[in-house]
Order: structure tokens, then sequence, then C-alpha cells
């Protein structure tokens, strides 16, 4: 295995918080009653409906950041406020509160002990390249590489939004793998090949809403991106079967 390239909003920022702090921040500008926290979910919940309408070819593809743009105007609407009050300047800034996550305790350590491990690190996401490089900067995430959405024009969970990065880097999809908080995402990445690696996120929903672990065999399964690195570092190596990957130390 080569490269180890995570899933990054829930597996590498807690998305949840970073979104409700410029919930709360818009709404006591302009002095509104809004619940920072079941905002930022409305808003979480429109993404994959909105993803679903390009995978499914029923309009071209456009950047997340486009996405997130439209889905907040449609969260606002849902709780009675008017997105044509406001300056479109200022909602443009506001949709770009998902540039600027807080990584998890645990992301930024993991992820430079992984590099430093001699695997190549890098965002597979469904964001796009501008987001994730604010992201990076901003968060200090030491990726060797960003390939947005927007390189494989492709959101997760069509396959070539995991192929298109592998072939970029020259690399078979054995050769990758995918580090996710989501049994979907990596369900998806197994099917086409690549490796996978479980990260449990219980506070990606808030307290009180973690989903049960999932049962499925991943290659690696761990707590945090640090204990997967650990396994990692330590020598595993995965042994590919037609079916099946295991990790053996």
């Amino acid at each position: 295995m080569r490269a180890v390239l995570f899933d990054v909003f829930g597996t590498v920022v807690d998305w949840r918080s970073g979104v409700a702090a410029a919930v709360g921040s818009f709404a006591d500008r302009h002095s509104l009653e809004l619940d920072p926290y079941a905002f930022a979910d409305s808003w979480r919940a429109q993404y994959q409906p909105a993803m679903h309408r390009v995978r499914s070819g029923a309009r071209p593809f456009v950047s997340l950041d486009v996405l997130h743009r439209e889905n907040l105007d449609d969260a606002l609407r849902a709780v009675g406020v008017d997105p044509g009050g406001f300056d479109p300047q200022e909602l443009h800034a506001f949709a770009r509160a998902w540039h600027f996550l807080p990584p998890w305790p645990d992301s930024v350590p993991g992820i430079a002990a992984i590099k430093q491990s001699g695997y190549i690190v890098g965002p597979m996401s469904n964001g796009n390249t501008s987001l994730l490089l604010d992201m990076a900067k901003a968060a200090g995430l030491p990726w060797d590489l960003i390939l947005g959405s927007d390189v494989s024009r492709a959101y997760k969970p069509d396959p070539e939004a995991y192929l298109r990065p592998a072939a970029l880097l020259e690399l078979e999809p054995g050769e990758i793998m995918l580090a996710a908080a989501h049994g979907a995402d990596l369900a998806a990445a197994r099917e086409v090949g690549l490796a996978t690696a479980f990260i449990e996120r219980p506070l990606e929903y808030g307290p009180g809403t973690a989903a049960a672990r999932t049962a499925a065999d991943w290659d690696l399964a761990g707590a945090s991106i640090t204990e997967i690195a650990g396994a990692l570092g330590a020598g595993a190596t995965l042994t590919a079967a037609p079916s099946r990957r295991i990790v053996t130390p």
C-alpha cells in the first residue's frame, strides 16, 4: 500500500461544531432566533440529496461550494427566513464556513504520523479543491496533495470518485487505503478495490447520536486516526484476496 486518503467531513474535521459557530455568528448579527446546531444539521441534511442530483445526471457537475450555497438558501427558507433579505456577498461568506472547520484533536498528529511512516496522505473528499486547500491551511492538515471532487468531477460513492484519484497518482486501487467514519463510503471504496480503515467518530452528529459501530470487516478499524497510524507504523501489511483484504502484522 502506498497511499492513505481520507474522507474529510466528519472523519477529519468536526463539521457540526464549525458550522454551528458560523450559524451563531450570523444569527447574532441579524437578531435571528436560530438554534445553531439544529440549523447546521438541517443544512447538512441536504448534502446527499444535492449530490444525488449530480450523480443521477439530473444536473451537470457543480462544485460542493455551489451546492452548499444553494442549500443555505433552502435551510434558511425552512426556518422561515427569506435569503433574499440579505446581501448576497454575506451569504456567500456564510456558506464558506465549510472551508474553515476545526479538526478532531487526533487528526493532525495522526495524519502526520501516517505521512512520517512513508505513506502518501491526502483527502478523498466530496469537497472541491479550493475548499480543501483553505481547510488544510486553517486547520494545519499536513496533506501531500489535494485532489478535490472538481478534479474527478464525481461525488462519492460514484466509482469514479475513488478511481480517478488512483489513476492520477498512477497507483492501482489496491495501493490506496480510504480512511473514513462512514460505512457506506468505505463499502463503495472496497467495491472498486481500495483498502479500508474505519475511524469511529461518535460525536459527529452530537452527543447521544452515535450510530452502532459498523460490523463490516474493514482492513483496519480504530477509535482515532492516531490509532490507525499506530497500526500502519507497526508494519501492518495488506494481503489482497479476490473478494477480501485482511491486515497482517
